[in-house]
């Protein structure tokens, strides 16, 4: 409810005043400032917000979603602050919840690989802790308004009071990586509902076995058949249903163009089913000789044996990882009930990434994707290959003209028409492939490990080098202020007028506050 509908529920049940003098308006701030009731109430009205957002882009591809992967609940709000100072609006904007971040920062085991190692909990922390940041966010713009209205009167109160009850939340969906479920159908299940309790409306898995998971962008993955991966989807499906998110999505992750191994050959029960489907490609040779332990299949007639490795996985043919990621999708889509597809790629590519998708929607006309822009990738170099390939092809320059290789990450290029065409190729690669490959959500994955990282690297060389203080004033503290960045004033970012105002409600002119004529943050005021 608005606060002023809290506000007129409150005075019809206290017609004769709150129990212990309490004044009713300080209780329908407080209400109106606890924007959810719990976080399971979070996913289930933010689930509604991207299945509104999913028929958007179905109208409009133009209409695409956005998200950045926080390590912390403090990234999140940033993030959200950022958007909200200079758009105005959060539409469109998600949180990106990166299961290589939580193994990579987050957990109790260390700094760890993308190998499903840590304690599965510690995803479910984060979920829990970014909503905790989010919705504190709330509360201290809220109390912000609040302030503002006392004193309040006439046509200048009723403006405030406007502005509380259209207030937009911070709180926006996650879309929160389970890797492979962490264990089998029933312990995907099960973290599954503590994630969508702890306030996910988006679960993302993929179909990599769960003992031998790897970073989707190094090697050695092993993947799953499909019917096994079905069976996960239906375990997060379920857990959704359960807790009564029914508007709950599922991103069905392919790895399968990286993948030359699989660990299981499926039992197939009738021909084209998904088990021979998913064995059709392997790697295989004449049955001849078959020594004792050794496997032979029947396939197209022959009796093959599938090549198997000393670790005792099986081998795809080599060249079909684009044959089994479209019949990957297609599965997850009409077998697996999913809602939205993620292709892992070794390069940022629209054209090759529009091929896969195309052959996708033959089958499944509205498929959509969230795509990893990932840093991963090489992106100056990536691209900068492509606009060369792509100009000799059209005859525009010879091969000579420029190197095919590293040298491309040269600085010389940056002003150069290559350089600058790559430039605006890169700005321009989420929309083209919102419009050319279906991609309904781009996100990056590690935007704030990288960020962080580059922030203290930069802020300790020159702090303990030359500049001293001036490498923190100028590059940080000088930038914030001038750019409005609310954290400037960290006091109150991290909610010390919250304290002021829960005093003055509950002691009066007896408060002891924080916020007087002597803290320091006085010295930001009306500084940009």
């Amino acid at each position: 409810m608005t606060y002023s509908q809290t506000l007129a529920e409150l005075k019809k049940r206290y017609a004769n005043g709150a129990p212990a003098g309490i004044d009713i308006e300080h209780i329908a701030q407080l209400k109106t400032q606890n924007t959810f009731e719990t976080h399971l109430d979070i996913a289930k009205a933010m689930a509604k917000v991207m299945r509104a957002d999913m028929a958007a882009y179905d109208k409009d591809s133009s209409q695409f979603t956005q998200s950045l992967g926080c390590w912390s609940g403090f990234h999140a709000q940033q993030m959200m602050r950022a958007i909200k100072r200079q758009k105005g609006s959060l539409d469109k904007a998600y949180v990106y919840l990166s299961g290589w971040m939580v193994a990579g920062l987050r957990n109790r085991f260390g700094h760890l690989p993308d190998q499903s190692m840590h304690e599965k909990t510690s995803v479910v922390d984060l979920i829990q802790e970014i909503y905790t940041s989010l919705r504190q966010a709330d509360e201290v713009d809220l109390n912000d308004l609040f302030a503002e209205l006392k004193g309040a009167e006439g046509a200048e109160r009723e403006a405030i009071i406007a502005k509380i009850d259209g207030f937009e939340t911070y709180v926006r969906p996650i879309i929160a990586d389970i890797d492979a479920g962490f264990g089998n159908v029933h312990a995907t299940y099960l973290l599954a509902k503590e994630m969508i309790k702890a306030g996910a409306c988006c679960i993302q898995i993929e179909n990599q076995v769960s003992d031998a998971k790897q970073c989707g962008h190094q090697d050695g993955k092993v993947t799953v058949p499909r019917e096994d991966f079905v069976e996960k989807l239906r375990a997060v499906r379920m857990a959704f249903e359960e807790l009564g998110v029914d508007d709950g999505v599922i991103v069905a992750r392919t790895d399968s163009l990286g993948a030359g191994l699989t660990q299981k050959i499926p039992v197939s029960r009738e021909a084209g089913d998904s088990a021979a489907e998913y064995t059709k490609w392997l790697e295989t040779e004449p049955a001849t000789d078959l020594a004792d332990g050794e496997i032979a299949l029947q396939l197209n007639g022959e009796l093959r044996k599938p090549v198997r490795l000393p670790n005792g996985l099986y081998k795809f043919q080599a060249d079909t990882g684009v044959q089994r990621v479209v019949e990957d999708c297609i599965s997850s889509l009409t077998e697996g009930g999913a809602d939205l597809l993620w292709i892992e790629t070794a390069t940022p590519n629209v054209a090759a990434i529009a091929e896969m998708v195309n052959k996708v929607k033959e089958v499944v006309p509205n498929a959509k994707l969230t795509y990893n822009n990932s840093p991963s990738f090489n992106w100056t170099l990536n691209l900068r290959k492509q606009v060369r390939e792509d100009w000799i092809a059209s005859g525009e320059i010879k091969e000579s003209d420029y190197p095919d290789g590293t040298q491309l990450m040269s600085s010389k290029y940056d002003e150069d028409s290559l350089g600058l065409e790559a430039d605006r190729r890169l700005q321009m690669f989420q929309t083209d492939i919102a419009r050319e490959a279906g991609v309904f959500h781009n996100l990056i994955t590690l935007p704030t490990f990288h960020g962080t990282a580059k922030v203290m690297n930069d802020l300790s060389e020159g702090y303990f080098g030359d500049q001293k203080m001036l490498a923190y004033v100028k590059n940080i503290q000088r930038e914030e202020i001038r750019t409005n960045v609310s954290a400037v004033k960290h006091q109150h970012e991290v909610g010390s007028d919250l304290g002021d105002t829960f005093k003055e409600m509950t002691g009066g002119d007896r408060a002891l506050k924080a916020g007087g004529e002597h803290n320091t943050m006085n010295q930001f005021e009306n500084a940009a």
